[in-house]
Order: C-alpha cells, then sequence, then structure tokens
C-alpha cells in the first residue's frame, strides 16, 4: 500500500488541543472526520480526525483522545499520510509521484528525457528532466497530454529549453 502525504501539523490552536493543519494538494479531498491516518510514511502510529474544520487556507483539526494544547504539541511537525487509493483528483491533477519516471517525448515521439523530480515555484510547476535537470514548465502551451498508463508526457518544446 502506498502512502501520501495529505497534511502537515504545523502548530496548536486554542485551548482544547486542535491543531493547525496545512492540507498538501493530495490532502485537500482526503482530510475527512473519523478517518484514520497514518503520522509515518511507513504506516506506523495511526490517528484519527475526531473533528475538522477551515481557517482559511487551512484546517483546524481535532484529534481523537487529544484535548488539551499540551497533548497537541506533540503533533507539530507531524505529517499525516493516507493510502494513495483514498485520493481523489480531478482527471487533469497528478501528483508528483504519478510524473516521476515518466518519459518526456515530442509530438513525433521522440525522446526528450526521463521525468527524475517535479518542483514546486511560486510561479508555476516544473517537471525536472534528465541527468541535466532541465526544467519543463507545466503549462498548457507545452504539455499537450499525460498519460501514466503509458508511461509518457507528450509536449511541444522550444527549442533549447532542454539544452
Amino acid at each position: 500500500m502506498s502512502l501520501i502525504a495529505v497534511g502537515r501539523f504545523v502548530g496548536v490552536f486554542g485551548v482544547r488541543g486542535e491543531l493547525k493543519c496545512i492540507a498538501t494538494p493530495a490532502g485537500r479531498s482526503a482530510l475527512v472526520a473519523g478517518e484514520r491516518y497514518a503520522l509515518e510514511a511507513d504506516g506506523g502510529s495511526p490517528v484519527t480526525l475526531s473533528a475538522l474544520r477551515r481557517q482559511g487556507e487551512r484546517w483546524l483539526v481535532s484529534l481523537e483522545g487529544v484535548n488539551s494544547p499540551e497533548g497537541a504539541r506533540a503533533f507539530v511537525g507531524r505529517e499525516l499520510f493516507a493510502a494513495r487509493e483514498r485520493l481523489e483528483l480531478p482527471a487533469d491533477e497528478y501528483l508528483d509521484e504519478d510524473l516521476i519516471g515518466l518519459k518526456l517525448r515530442d509530438p513525433g515521439g521522440r525522446e526528450l528525457g526521463i521525468v527524475v523530480a517535479v518542483e514546486h515555484y511560486p510561479a508555476g510547476d516544473y517537471l525536472v528532466v534528465g541527468e541535466r535537470r532541465a526544467l519543463v514548465p507545466v503549462v498548457p502551451a507545452f504539455i499537450q497530454s499525460i498519460d501514466c498508463a503509458a508511461g509518457t508526457i507528450t509536449a511541444e518544446l522550444p527549442d533549447g529549453l532542454l539544452d
């Protein structure tokens, strides 16, 4: 079973032991009250979210059995993980893990490189391609299609972008 990070506890809120949680892009649809989550990527230390509510861009989360600020502080800095199968992504969204290892090809089918990482910057997301670690913006002007089942990304890139 593959576990994906869905949130990170960044602080304590109030006197009842709520935790401030920043959801990952994958976690926006995965955080649900009453569900169990792992606190480690290997699946250990499960916790149950007894309640959650939005506060701006983050969530306020109550954990089952934690009802004081002192008890909540032990979780600050920890991440929540959920099974990949629980995540519901829109058809045009992908996890970084889905894209790493895919072959980048031009529209004619010529291989341009392998995606080795995905980087997220304020200006946008970028595929990191090949040993030279060329950055390819993930924008409709360049990326024509992503086919995870076939293991390919088709892209029309300007000359010199991968150099």
